[in-house]
């Protein structure tokens, strides 16, 4: 799938309100990937090539209509997921300790402090 078709859609202001209501029904693993992509984004060591995949990614996260929509209970998010670890894998090298601290302290905030085992699967 061509995710870099929804790079236009991605905003910061977009990011956060996709994420407002459904924050905890989104899951860990799914804000972690998408936190992950979003610090990556904000950082100046990022090139522009990784930040055009990042902002593909995001884009098709917030984009209300993907392939699966994110109402179905289980599976709503499984495409996002996907598209999020492929851009991961591509942009693997700028997902900084730096990007993860922040990512997690967010995470943290939202879900309360993991287990040590959480950090170190980062």
């Amino acid at each position: 799938m061509n995710h870099t078709r929804y790079q236009h859609i991605y905003t910061p202001g977009r990011f956060w309100q996709k994420l407002g209501p459904r924050t905890r029904s989104l899951g860990r693993g799914v804000l972690e990937k998408a936190l992950y992509l979003y610090y990556a984004v904000q950082s100046d060591r990022t090139p522009k090539w990784a930040k055009r995949v990042i902002y593909g990614a995001l884009g098709y996260f917030i984009f209300p209509l993907d392939a699966i929509p994110d109402l179905a209970p289980l599976v709503g998010y499984t495409d996002d997921l996907s598209i999020m670890t492929a851009a991961l894998a591509t942009v693997a090298f700028y997902i900084t300790p730096e990007v993860k601290a922040q990512a997690h302290q967010k995470l943290d905030s939202w879900f309360g402090t993991p287990s040590a085992q959480a950090y170190t699967d980062a």
